[in-house]
């Protein structure tokens, strides 16, 4: 069954809502001025999503909708694959999500919006993203890593390496222009990104001791 287009008046919220919570934050941000940022009247935002608290959740939604499109670790119900072919899925999924932060549209209001929420106790987006987003994609690139290197998927380290090597991508595109300064670069294009996806890639290959294509 093909899914519901989203309707363009909940979408022009969302996206004009996660860059002024993103830059000012949830409380400073005012629901005229997101209506008039998206171009709608402002009894839109409690017609689609009861109010600035749905709005804010729905940027959650969001955010974990666009990651799950790039991290996408295995289709359920795959099998384990075998660690030549683990090793080519997690390098393709560095390629992918550098891809996404890096030179796509939106990705620096999602990572400002949940820097933002991360810095607010308490904030029930964190607990949304959480276990939305966070705990089964984490889970699932556990498992690929396990599968890549023989490791037991729950082991400590192999959490911690998970997020070790995705929170490099993470990184380049919050601390962008301090990266760009020291680097010499304009601006993030796509030259930009395949020479930061090399770097991963050298740094997946040495945590994980392949060297797979």
């Amino acid at each position: 069954m093909t899914a519901m287009k989203p309707h363009p008046t909940r979408v022009a919220l969302i996206r004009a809502a996660m860059e002024q919570f993103g830059h000012g934050g949830f409380e400073a941000a005012s629901t005229r001025a997101i209506a008039a940022q998206a171009g709608v009247n402002i009894s839109s935002i409690a017609y689609h999503f009861g109010g600035k608290e749905g709005l804010r959740l729905a940027c959650a939604d969001m955010v974990a909708e666009w990651v799950a499109r790039v991290a996408r670790p295995l289709p359920a119900g795959q099998e384990r694959p075998d660690a030549r072919l683990a090793r080519l899925i997690l390098r393709r999924l560095v390629r992918r999500i550098v891809t996404f932060l890096i030179v796509s549209p939106g990705a620096s209001d999602a990572v400002a919006f949940v820097l933002r929420e991360l810095a607010q106790p308490g904030s029930p987006v964190l607990d949304r993203l959480y276990l939305t987003l966070v705990e089964p994609r984490h889970r699932g690139l556990c498992a690929l890593w396990s599968a890549a290197t023989g490791a037991d998927a729950e082991d400590e380290d192999v959490k911690l390496a998970v997020f070790s090597l995705f929170g490099q991508a993470v990184y380049f595109r919050v601390a962008a222009p301090i990266v760009q300064r020291r680097m010499g670069w304009s601006q993030y294009s796509r030259t930009e990104a395949r020479a930061i996806m090399r770097r991963m890639l050298i740094n997946l290959d040495r945590m994980i001791g392949g060297g797979d294509g």
